[in-house]
């Protein structure tokens, strides 16, 4: 009996080891799809990066979602040469919705776009990414939010929202239309979370209020605001790290363990870095085969600072909140 449990240890770690010792891609801001036993990755890129696995370990690089920048796009945000942010995928409708960013960065001039497909196999004669154009736009000196990092929550009603932002006033939520390429009308907004900035920062200025990269997760009798303090794409220096809060409401407040509102900075740490990752953030939250998974970036001591995909079972303890390691 001691020598059969001994094995299925040994057994275990061997797989434990094997499993670290895969070499995870080099990406920013991770979202996934499975579609047929395969899952596809979508991340910050040109033209939008695009990769598939079977095992969520190893990855395949595939053709980017666009060959040629959005026109729009070009003309909406000077200098944007196809360089697209952040992108968030969800199916509804019989349709993929690939919500993305475009942006100059550390200013919110910045939009936020979609494109739609019937399907995510690129051998598929249904495959083609359709550029639907943009959904929101920011402008300095008159918002006070920044159109980047999408994410769409379908809520109890199925009513489609999305929540969006970087610095600034912080996390937006904003409904869309029942066709999911438009903001409903009339409108309804709602602010999530936000961190203090210093009184003389300027209106065109991010400044200190290091919050950004939303992501809404339902379980149970909540939804949990999953977002990320402080810098990212800082290599070595990066401070990123995720933090949560929880509503019974979509629309908010979503509150902390302690019960501080995220409008007031509060936050639940789920994961932070270590000597190898300074910094990790930027997640997404899925639920494969029964289990809840956390996609995100980290900058890679060991690679110089370089940022590489993490993937990490999402655990919850006994009061409903997420944790995850390293």
């Amino acid at each position: 009996m001691y020598r059969k449990i001994l094995l299925i240890n040994l057994f275990a770690l061997i797989g434990l080891l094997s499993a670290s010792a895969v070499e995870m891609p080099y990406v920013h801001d991770p979202v996934v799809a499975e579609y047929n036993g395969v899952y596809y990755l979508f991340c910050t890129g040109r033209g939008i990066t695009v990769m598939s696995s079977t095992d969520l370990k190893d990855w395949k690089r595939e053709r980017p979602v666009f060959d040629e920048p959005p026109v729009w796009a070009m003309e909406a945000v000077p200098g944007f040469r196809g360089h697209i942010w952040a992108p968030d995928i969800i199916y509804k409708n019989g349709l993929y919705y690939l919500y993305y960013s475009v942006s100059s960065f550390g200013k919110n001039t910045s939009c936020i776009g979609v494109a739609v497909n019937k399907t995510l196999y690129p051998s598929s004669p249904d495959f083609r990414w359709n550029d639907m154009g943009k959904v929101l736009q920011s402008v300095p000196n008159r918002d006070m939010w920044n159109a980047i990092d999408p994410n769409i929550i379908i809520d109890r009603n199925g009513e489609a929202w999305m929540n969006f932002g970087s610095f600034w006033e912080g996390i937006k939520l904003v409904k869309l239309d029942n066709e999911m390429v438009s903001l409903a009308q009339p409108e309804e907004w709602y602010l999530l979370s936000r961190r203090p900035r210093e009184p003389e920062e300027a209106d065109d200025n991010p400044g200190s209020g290091a919050v950004e990269a939303p992501f809404i997760f339902e379980r149970g009798d909540y939804y949990y605001l999953f977002v990320s303090f402080d810098y990212c794409c800082r290599g070595e220096d990066s401070d990123y790290k995720v933090v949560v809060g929880r509503s019974k409401d979509v629309t908010g407040p979503y509150y902390d363990r302690d019960g501080v509102d995220m409008l007031e900075g509060g936050a639940e740490v789920v994961i932070s870095g270590n000597k190898r990752f300074p910094g990790v953030g930027h997640n997404s939250v899925y639920t494969f085969d029964g289990k809840d998974y956390m996609f995100f970036h980290a900058y890679d001591m060991e690679e110089n600072g370089r940022s590489r995909l993490l993937v990490r079972e999402l655990r919850w303890d006994n009061d409903g909140w997420p944790t995850a390691e390293l």
